[in-house]
């Protein structure tokens, strides 16, 4: 007898897609959170809101300030939130690869100590910015077409 109910396949894929999302998104806002613990985050009463000035390092090698840290929170917040459906967990993830990748490409033109450099980023930043920039893009990519062909 020929199997009429839905296929599982598909389900499975995208909820690989949407799992992905969600754990991005949960390192995105476990991140954000330890940028704002002292100790986790070096020279943590240097941190200024925003500007090349801030000189708090989470981990001792990634320059943060309280707008980095935000923004890691408002992608982790977003990565969670789109993960609910296939679509929401590929844009996320292909769309915050791209995001990445051109703030990598920001931090590698700018002069790090200028105004320019809000955020602000160092160079660790920057090669961070490209992995995840290229891991997010593969996995929204790998997933999404897997996910697509169910």
């Amino acid at each position: 007898m020929a199997r009429t109910g839905p296929s599982t396949t598909g389900t499975a894929r995208g909820s690989a897609l949407s799992n992905a999302a969600k754990i991005v998104g949960a390192i995105f806002l476990g991140v954000g959170i330890l940028g704002f613990i002292p100790g986790i985050t070096t020279d943590y009463g240097d941190m200024t809101f925003a500007g090349h000035h801030s000189d708090a390092h989470l981990l001792g090698i990634f320059k943060v300030s309280i707008l980095h840290n935000l923004v890691h929170l408002a992608f982790g917040v977003a990565g969670l939130a789109m993960a609910r459906s296939a679509a929401g967990a590929r844009a996320f993830l292909i769309g915050g690869g791209l995001i990445y990748l051109l703030l990598w490409l920001y931090g590698l033109i700018i002069d790090k100590d200028s105004g320019a450099n809000f955020v602000p980023l160092n160079t660790a930043d920057d090669w961070l910015h490209f992995l995840l920039g290229v891991g997010m893009i593969g996995l929204g990519t790998l997933l999404g077409r897997r996910h697509s062909t169910a």
